[in-house]
């Protein structure tokens, strides 16, 4: 059974700490349990033991609100008769994990920081872009994020939609991982509704939850899957530890801040076989201890390694975005989540396609965070050119006069269209069996027109066009 804390020594409490903690209080959020913890019970000061040494009232500190966690925070006791402080904790960990387990009478009563008011969509339709390559090696993809906040799910929304809409990435061939393996996250706005972006319903189907587990065998399922000429993308996203509370840096996981250290991820991405390209891009804290490492380990030719933070940094969070990952995504996409323009072109050789460095680049010089993350780049090989597409044919489908005339052959008669729009969603639907056409065949454009000009007209009219 709780006890409400005595009102009178919650306000001394309150007032007694905005006043003490002088510079701190206009920057830090301040947070208090309105409730008596009992001589002996334990603090919830994640991975550790703590516990009251008497009837005890805990205020809580985050020193860094404007970072994603780990990064530098206090749990600060206080004699539930007297409100005088007996004991500082210092942590790295907030006292709850989640919305579902955050007691109602852990309340905020002093908020210095908040994200900046954003500036919303320029555009309201879904981010779609003219498909122009086919490919020959498939192409993969991993995304996770584990305790995750609306930030990290929305991150990986941006990212799915730019690989399957701007890039023409297979959906299947993406795995999505993310907090309980649903949509949810930690934190508002509840119900998960509409992705802030464009305010469309989420697209990504979520295959499983943000566990350390549920990732290492996301890896180990492309085992049999990967090819010579194959390329893999690994995003991990939410929050991040290192030194001096780890060895190594690590990435948070479910359940309650579970850890997935360096070690375990690089051992699992070396028992992949040799493939083609690797591409890395990680948001969370002290991510930059996992890039030498996954250059040493990795079985890919080419391999590139992007992290918001260096080794000893925290990586910065924003109100719907993580401003690191947001911007990477933007340079890969041609427009920023909201739709907005970018603030240059990233493709800096333009050479048309946007490389890992270039990305990387943009993120750094564009990146608007109050709190330096010390962003860090490596690559081994051709891996710093790597890009989510691959160069075989450069072919504009919607110019193809085969293709055109497949469409315009099979469409429904009396109907008006088809309209340019609906072409090419006829092209996206099309699309895996066109990549097959085009891995069977590395020849010139004409000759690949003329060998497949009755499959293409084949498949389309297959469909059942409207």
């Amino acid at each position: 059974m709780t006890t409400r804390a005595n009102v009178a020594v919650l306000k001394t409490i309150k007032d007694n700490h905005i006043r003490i903690d002088g510079r701190r209080s206009k920057v830090s959020n301040y947070y208090i349990q309105e409730t008596v913890f009992e001589k002996g019970a334990r603090i919830p000061v994640p991975l550790a033991h703590v516990v009251a040494e008497k009837p005890t009232i805990m205020l809580f500190a985050d020193d860094e609100p404007l970072s994603n966690w780990a990064h530098p925070c206090r749990y600060l006791l206080h004699d539930a008769a007297t409100g005088q402080l007996y004991k500082e904790v210092p942590a790295h960990l907030p006292p709850y994990a989640g919305t579902t387990d955050t007691p109602s009478s852990f309340v905020a009563f002093h908020v210095a920081s908040s994200f900046p008011a954003i500036s919303k969509y320029s555009v309201v339709d879904k981010i779609k872009f003219p498909i122009r390559y086919i490919y020959t090696g498939k192409r993969y993809a991993i995304l996770y994020a584990g305790m995750s906040n609306n930030r990290h799910t929305n991150d990986l929304e941006f990212l799915y939609r730019t690989l399957v809409h701007v890039y023409g990435y297979t959906p299947a061939n993406i795995t999505v991982l993310n907090y309980n393996g649903t949509l949810n996250y930690d934190g508002n706005p509840h119900p998960v509704v509409h992705w802030p972006g464009d305010n469309t319903p989420y697209t990504m189907p979520v295959n499983g939850p943000g566990t350390k587990a549920a990732l290492l065998n996301a890896i180990d399922a492309l085992k049999t899957k990967l090819k010579a000429e194959d390329s893999l993308l690994i995003h991990t996203n939410n929050h991040g530890g290192g030194v001096p509370d780890y060895p190594e840096s690590v990435i948070f996981c479910q359940p309650n801040w579970d850890t997935l250290t360096v070690t375990d991820f690089t051992n699992k991405l070396a028992q992949l076989p040799k493939y083609n390209t690797l591409m890395v891009m990680m948001e969370q804290c002290y991510s930059g201890g996992f890039n030498a490492p996954i250059l040493a380990k990795s079985t890919a030719v080419n391999t590139s390694v992007a992290s918001a933070a260096d080794a000893y940094h925290t990586s910065a969070g924003g109100p719907e975005f993580d401003p690191f990952a947001q911007e990477w995504i933007a340079a890969m996409n041609g427009h920023d989540a909201y739709g907005h323009a970018l603030a240059y072109n990233p493709d800096a050789n333009h050479n048309g396609k946007v490389s890992a460095q270039e990305a990387f680049n943009y993120a750094k010089a564009n990146d608007p965070a109050d709190v330096p993350a010390h962003p860090v780049f490596n690559a081994k090989n051709a891996g710093a050119d790597s890009w989510l597409g691959q160069d075989v044919f450069w072919v504009n489908l919607l110019s193809s006069a085969v293709l055109k005339q497949a469409i315009v052959k099979s469409w429904p008669p009396g109907d008006p269209g088809p309209r340019p729009e609906q072409m090419q969603e006829v092209v996206e639907r099309l699309m895996p069996q066109l990549q097959e056409l085009g891995a069977a065949n590395n020849q010139q454009i004409d000759a690949f027109v003329k060998q497949h000009e009755q499959n293409i007209t084949r498949l389309v009219s297959g469909l059942k066009l409207n």
